[in-house]
């Protein structure tokens, strides 16, 4: 199959997961599944750009690379903020903090 006729599912695909994810971003309040939803994003992306790699070579998967990267340092300062804002409150609702109020 040509590279073209494999793009557009891979593409429709990464826009539902990453429709997904924002859906979760505004509806929930719960600060895990925002930061799962968040990596839901990151992973629609990367979907996206390896379904791109195919068609313009190399260049995607480069990018992924970077994205990866990203994520990585996203998942270990995220959940390091996620664990200090438990060990504080004893809850991860978003609802509960006010940390930032004055």
């Amino acid at each position: 199959m040509p590279a073209t006729s494999l793009l557009g599912p891979s593409l429709g695909l990464s826009a539902i997961l990453f429709s997904l994810g924002v859906a979760g971003v505004l509806l929930r309040r719960n600060a895990i599944v925002l930061f799962m939803c968040i990596e839901l994003m990151l992973n629609a992306v990367n979907l996206s750009f390896i379904a791109l790699a195919q068609l313009h070579g190399s260049g995607g998967q480069i990018i992924v690379l970077f994205v990866m990267t990203v994520a990585a340092a996203e998942a270990a300062v995220g959940l390091a903020i996620i664990l200090a804002i438990f060990r504080l409150k004893q809850s991860v609702d978003l609802k509960q903090l006010n940390l930032l109020q004055g």
